[in-house]
């Protein structure tokens, strides 16, 4: 497939990348599995593949969930996906990533919505939305990349933010969006300029990311009447510094802070670099262990076996009482020699965040937030520094958290909370679909295949 003007190998949804805006074993090739969901929020998410770095190579999509919003707009553009780009495939860069040394590879290009010119420009195209003058319009951003920040800005037009993730809040206006990998922000742009063209800038966050399309990730915002050419205008120069932006959820929560020191525990993250055969073995520790899953038997076999022999690789943390509040600091080594940050999400819930910083952290919860604190699935570890996260148990099941740098998943930065076990087959019921799915998969998986795993499988 030709995308941004080079063709590559692409694995589609539905013959798309993007693909349609819509924890077992893997799906074997040739075989189908329905998902079938709740929908107990609304806004603007996405969905990728968890198979090793397989959503690198297309298999990602955008989900839209409609509902009220903080904000009044007429029309819903839909959503708009960023990501990096890269020529070679995903599965080839994982592997040299994970084997020479501690060096992302840049990005060849990033896309809008799946479109972007050649860097040298004169093949692709861009992402074009089309607009009205007087009427007010919802963009939903999603950073779907594999390793990039980006830092959104529209010329001559403000953006009044009024969702961050899938959690209302309270809206405020600003010249930019700063999006960390799996971070989603909904906007209303108010078409109130001049009738002519506009870009939409995507910018590379260089405190923490490189593109080699530095500065011309773009796409257009075009006015009715406005001509064919591309825009002239000239836009900010955002804040770089790869940091969240300050967000109040809508909807106020009080968190208890009387529980906070009796139920905190610690989760230290590790950068590793080990001798191998097959050469330099580089790794992110949770506690010491890179998670790597036995695809063959996921941890809701466990469940089912009532087995609770985990291995140390599976990093399992287990959180038992309904509805007992679960809070988290995860402290990066402050002697490692990478220094980045890394934006770390959820499966499951949404988190509160009640604090960040670099360096250690000191252990006085006075300074933290527990009054209607940030609310989200996705939030940044500063580089070399802390995370205090905390959400009530009240959502059983097994749910992976981890570091959305995709190189990093594969180097094993993931851990699983498994939520009152007793209470998952019961929320689950008819395990049919997952016996025939796992079944499929070993009897793929046991005869010959023509890739072995080599990463964590995440």
């Amino acid at each position: 497939m030709e995308i941004a003007g080079v063709s590559r190998m692409v694995q589609l949804v539905n013959n798309q990348y993007p693909g349609p805006t819509l924890t077992a074993s893997p799906i074997a090739p040739g075989q189908t599995k329905q998902y079938r969901i709740k929908c107990t929020q609304f806004g603007t998410s996405w969905y990728h593949s968890h198979h090793s770095i397989q959503y690198g190579e297309g298999v990602v999509g955008t989900i839209v969930i409609n509902g009220p919003a903080t904000s009044n707009y007429d029309v819903d553009l839909g959503p708009m996906a960023l990501t990096d780009w890269f020529y070679d495939t995903a599965f080839a860069l994982n592997y040299r990533v994970m084997h020479t040394g501690i060096q992302a590879p840049i990005p060849d290009n990033a896309l809008i919505n799946g479109l972007m010119k050649s860097p040298d420009g004169t093949k692709g195209q861009y992402n074009k939305v089309k607009v009205q003058k007087g009427k007010k319009y919802r963009i939903r951003f999603v950073n779907t990349s594999v390793n990039q920040h980006f830092v959104v800005s529209i010329d001559g037009h403000n953006m009044t933010v009024i969702t961050a993730d899938l959690v209302p809040i309270k809206s405020f206006n600003t010249q930019y969006l700063a999006l960390a990998i799996g971070q989603r922000y909904d906007v209303v742009v108010d078409a109130s300029q001049a009738a002519a063209n506009y870009w939409i800038r995507a910018d590379t966050d260089t405190a923490c990311s490189r593109n080699a399309n530095l500065g011309k990730v773009k796409a257009i915002l075009s006015y009715e009447g406005a001509n064919e050419a591309d825009p002239t205008t000239t836009g900010i120069t955002p804040p770089m510094g790869c940091a969240d932006m300050a967000v109040t959820p809508y909807v106020s929560n009080t968190i208890p802070q009387d529980q906070f020191s009796s139920a905190l525990q610690y989760l230290s993250m590790d950068f590793n670099v080990s001798q191998t055969v097959k050469g330099p073995l580089v790794q992110w520790l949770i506690n010491g262990s890179g998670i790597d899953v036995d695809w063959s038997r996921p941890t809701l076999q466990y469940v089912i076996d009532s087995d609770t022999s985990y291995t140390e690789e599976m990093n399992v943390f287990e959180i038992g009482e309904a509805n007992k509040w679960s809070f988290w600091i995860i402290q990066s080594v402050q002697d490692d020699p990478v220094e980045v940050p890394h934006p770390i999400h959820l499966h499951g819930h949404d988190f509160y965040i009640l604090g960040s910083g670099p360096g250690l952290w000191n252990g006085d919860s006075s300074g933290l937030k527990f009054v209607n604190p940030p609310r989200r699935d996705t939030a940044l570890l500063p580089g070399k520094g802390y995370l205090i996260l905390g959400f009530p148990a009240d959502n059983p099941g097994a749910w992976l958290m981890h570091c959305h740098i995709a190189w990093h998943v594969g180097q094993g930065f993931s851990l699983q909370f498994l939520e009152q076990k007793e209470k998952i087959l019961g929320a689950i019921g008819d395990l049919s679909s997952f016996n025939s799915g796992c079944d499929s998969w070993k009897k793929y998986w046991n005869g010959p295949h023509p890739y072995d795993k080599d990463d964590s499988g995440l």
